[in-house]
């Protein structure tokens, strides 16, 4: 609240020190990378204001951060826009990570999808423009469709399926999403960042909405069979959300970023079997590994990447920045994690 607004590169050149306190609003900050992120900041001496609706995020996920000087937190919609405007207005920087997620949510609930998506963020950049607030824009991997180039580059064409195919109304709501922050910056001056995230996992995520990972560990550790989709050929790369915050909050400091669409994610890829494999062997269980044909997990005609794995050669030129975490390490902590929830 006491630090007056700054110009875009004042803004991005503030939060690289940490003698000087930004207030940064985290829209889904009660979610599982806001909540994450929101550490963060908090341990980079920034004050840290959450709004989250909870539909996705729980609050749990922010329970320990409650008790800290310099946190605060709501629990309302971004749809709220007297609220959000008021929240806006009194930041430095707008961390927009408000979403529908998940899979199942966007095959169940595609209006929500695309309403949440798409309004959220006009209204986010509508706002944030009265100032010239600087605005991270969390995308996603999806955006990329059915492109088959890999690993996807930021510049790459995006390749979409038809639009009676739900499974792509998330894609296309974070394409949207995208093109509309853009457009803020180039007609408004509106200093925008957007990072594409790729399958981003850790303690805390829950696999409610069709998250592989927890979904694995979950029924592996309760001896559930676990659950394949498809044949288990296609793959995928995960990073573990330590790593993601870490280049989040790396390119908030850094002010060529903005205006900028950046992947963040890990390169290094593993099928869908073989982590299901991986997962068995990490938790010791006995539980059986059983394929599921995507028409029964989900609906008839789904479709799916058969890849999906980042160029990241673009961030790690601007910021030097590249994961850390390996796949077993990920599930390592995963499973402490969840060794210490369950001793509660």
């Amino acid at each position: 609240l006491r630090t007056p607004h700054k110009s875009r590169s004042k803004v991005s050149c503030q939060l690289q020190s940490s003698d000087i306190t930004m207030r940064v609003l985290i829209t889904g900050g009660a979610g599982f990378i806001g909540s994450h992120f929101a550490e963060a900041l908090l341990e980079d001496h920034h004050d840290v204001f959450v709004i989250d609706d909870l539909s996705t995020g729980s609050i749990d996920n922010i329970d320990r951060l409650k008790s800290h000087p310099h946190f605060d937190y709501l629990i309302d919609g971004i749809a709220n826009e007297p609220v959000l405007a008021e929240h806006i207005d009194r930041s430095d920087v707008v961390v927009h990570l408000a979403a529908a997620v998940g899979v199942r949510l966007i095959i169940e609930a595609p209006v929500r999808t695309i309403e949440t998506n798409v309004h959220g963020t006009e209204v986010v950049l509508r706002h944030a423009a009265k100032k010239k607030k600087l605005v991270l824009i969390a995308s996603t991997s999806e955006v990329y469709g059915k492109g088959n180039d890999v690993p996807f580059s930021e510049d790459d064409d995006l390749v979409m399926g038809a639009t009676t195919k739900h499974r792509w109304a998330y894609a296309c709501s974070k394409a949207i999403d995208e093109f509309m922050a853009l457009a803020y910056w180039k007609e408004k001056n509106v200093p925008v960042i957007i990072a594409r995230l790729f399958n981003t996992v850790g303690p805390r995520q829950s696999g409610r909405y069709g998250m592989v990972i927890p979904n694995f560990v979950d029924q592996a550790l309760t001896g559930k069979p676990i659950t394949v989709f498809g044949d288990g050929s296609q793959t995928r790369s995960f990073a573990y959300v330590g790593d993601v915050v870490q280049a989040l909050l790396a390119l908030l400091k850094e002010p060529s970023a903005v205006g900028q669409v950046f992947n963040i994610g890990n390169d290094r890829e593993i099928s869908i079997l073989d982590l299901a494999k991986t997962v068995k062997r990490l938790t010791g269980s006995d539980s059986e590994i059983m394929k599921i044909p995507y028409e029964k997990a989900y609906e008839a005609g789904f479709e799916d990447m058969p890849r999906r794995v980042p160029d990241l050669r673009k961030i790690k030129k601007l910021l030097g920045w590249a994961p850390t975490v390996t796949l077993e390490e990920l599930l390592a902590k995963i499973l402490a994690h969840v060794g210490q929830e369950e001793s509660k």
